[in-house]
């Protein structure tokens, strides 16, 4: 692991405190070039992670408030009409930034939702005929509220695809409590934080991550996973082939930043939840279980080769 990205995740976790292996899974998603979905209760340190990550990484942070009468517009910018030139001129949106945060992205409705499709998949947006590239690195953390909370959309299976990973924060234990209930207050602590990577060594981890190894046992072990999905009755669909890319992809970044260059199936192991658990879908007796079980039982199903 470079000496920057230790110096991320060791400031990273004096600010969001008894997390390490959410902060593990964010930086994982974003080494692999993929988005972040984070679905939780209110107050327990999403968009804290998002603001913290963006500090810490240097990266131009814009902040969208995904509301019920927000507009694809609102996201991605519009062209105004300048009298004295006789033009129209273009204003970009936050979307022209380098790391989004989509808070509370199921507020608003599948309409404002699915402006961050193209930008997400393509790194680029396509308005009033014309396409406009994105910064690099372009990466988009999502905040989610629980769907049975009042006000909320359902995410469509398309856009869920999207994010590389979803996680959750979960409540914290009682020394972590106790540091935040008795520390300074997150926000100041975070107008403090100085950033610890360039954006240009970010970019050359990135381009390092593709570069870890995956030998062909690995990827039958991935292929297993992926075809077991598919045959069990205890899905409503299996996982797709973009899915299998997605976990490739999160298990060489995890294997990156344990300091290994080849992939091994632990890592894997690893990355699964995150980056499965909104992509499968249990039925009939199976539906009660809930995700973690789901997981557990799907890695114990599959043998390492």
């Amino acid at each position: 692991m470079s000496q920057s990205l230790n110096n991320v995740i060791k400031q990273a976790e004096q600010i969001i405190l008894g997390k390490p292996q959410q902060i593990r899974l964010a930086l994982t998603c974003l080494l692999a070039r993929g988005h972040l979905l984070i679905e939780d209760l209110p107050g327990v340190g999403k968009t804290t992670l998002a603001h913290v990550l963006a500090c810490t990484l240097g990266l131009q942070f814009q902040r969208i408030q995904f509301t019920s009468d927000l507009l694809p517009a609102d996201i991605l910018g519009v062209s105004v009409y300048q009298r004295d030139n006789e033009k129209f001129e273009f204003h970009p949106g936050p979307i022209f930034a380098q790391m989004i945060l989509a808070d509370e992205v199921n507020r608003a409705t599948p309409k404002a939702q699915s402006a961050l499709l193209e930008a997400m998949e393509e790194q680029q947006v396509t308005i009033e005929g014309t396409t406009r590239a994105l910064p690099a690195p372009f990466f988009v953390i999502a905040t989610q509220n629980p769907s049975y909370q009042v006000g909320t959309f359902p995410l469509p299976e398309s856009q869920l695809d999207r994010f590389l990973m979803r996680i959750q924060m979960g409540y914290p234990d009682a020394q972590a409590e106790r540091g935040l209930l008795s520390g300074v207050d997150r926000r100041e602590i975070i107008a403090r934080l100085s950033p610890q990577m360039e954006s240009t060594e970010l970019l050359a981890l990135q381009q390092r991550v593709k570069a870890v190894l995956a030998s062909p046992a690995l990827l039958d072990y991935i292929q297993a996973i992926l075809r077991h999905t598919r045959e069990a009755a205890r899905y409503a669909h299996g996982l797709s082939p973009r899915a299998g890319l997605a976990l490739l992809s999160a298990a060489r970044a995890w294997a990156l930043l344990d300091e290994r260059d080849a992939v091994i199936p632990e890592d894997v192991q690893a990355v699964l939840p995150g980056v499965v658990n909104h992509r499968l879908q249990a039925i009939g007796e199976y539906s009660k279980q809930n995700n973690g079980t789901l997981v557990r039982e799907l890695i114990e199903a599959v043998a390492i080769p």
